[in-house]
């Protein structure tokens, strides 16, 4: 694990792997539940394998609950967020935390051409970070106590 590896190495050990997808017709209610039912901050809002938006607790909490809108009653596509910053496979991890930084997201749609094919969050990214640090130093402890091969 390194700071330099790209966002593809990390799906490749990210888990689970699937990105959870609603249609913008559905219900908030319904988005919200499958959030809750999987444990995740977001949902890709999609529509014939194309990304129309992402949804998030914090699109559920400024757009529904702060105005008093029903969750029941609203469509995701009323509030889902239609300005979505993705990256690509290739990103760097460290261009990637950059970008969450400047653009104050928690999480990125990866796009392959047209496909998405994962979905980052800065959950991911720190968690990577910490991983590479934590080899990093483990290489450098063993060289310093001589058991690093010369």
């Amino acid at each position: 694990m390194e700071i330099t590896d790209s966002v593809a190495t990390i799906l490749q050990y990210k888990w689970p792997a699937a990105v959870q997808a609603v249609a913008p017709d559905t219900f908030v209610y319904d988005a919200i539940k499958l959030m809750a039912d999987r444990n995740i901050g977001c949902v890709l809002v999609m529509e014939g394998g194309t990304l129309m938006g992402i949804l998030s607790e914090r699109d559920y909490m400024r757009k529904v609950v702060l105005l008093g809108r029903s969750s029941k009653t609203t469509t995701v596509r009323e509030i889902m967020t239609v300005d979505v910053i993705c990256v690509t496979p290739r990103h760097g991890v460290e261009e990637t935390l950059r970008i969450v930084t400047e653009k104050r997201v928690r999480h990125l749609p990866v796009k392959d051409g047209e496909r998405i094919v994962g979905l980052i969050s800065i959950g991911d990214l720190v968690k990577w970070v910490i991983n590479a640090q934590r080899s990093a130093l483990s290489q450098l402890e063993a060289y310093v106590a001589g058991g690093y091969p010369g």
